[in-house]
């Protein structure tokens, strides 16, 4: 039997507070939103079909551990600057782990979710489209 096609992935984040949250995915990362539910936006995080949605709880989520956002890309430093220069602070500047060979860094959401910008240095990863 043939594995049932997938049209798109949205990864669901709880946020305190959606205005602030909407503004960093929105206009410090430049995620265009997509769908406004009220209390639930959904944004574009890449031109196919990956996308992030954010909805508003009181409590936020229980618990960010375990939880990492990895966006991949060629530029990874060109995100830092975009990052920083909105004025938003990362973890670390982008750094090669060859432990996992990739040049990466990590920077926060105002609810403390960790989101990972990185690029595979391994031949291993395969290229955009394949």
């Amino acid at each position: 039997m043939q594995t049932p096609p997938i049209d798109a992935q949205i990864t669901f984040l709880y946020v305190r507070d959606l205005g602030r949250s909407g503004q960093f995915y929105q206009d410090i990362l430049g995620f265009p939103l997509v769908l406004d539910q009220g209390s639930c936006r959904i944004y574009r995080v890449t031109g196919g079909s990956a996308f992030l949605g954010i909805c508003e709880r009181e409590t936020g989520a229980t618990s960010q551990d375990g939880l990492i956002f990895t966006l991949v890309t060629a530029d990874v430093d060109g995100w830092y600057q975009r990052i920083t220069s909105r004025g938003w602070t990362c973890e670390h500047a982008p750094r090669a782990n060859e432990r996992y060979g990739i040049y990466h860094f990590f920077v926060r959401d105002p609810d403390g979710y960790l989101l990972e910008i990185q690029r595979f240095t391994t031949p291993d990863w395969p290229s955009p489209g394949t």
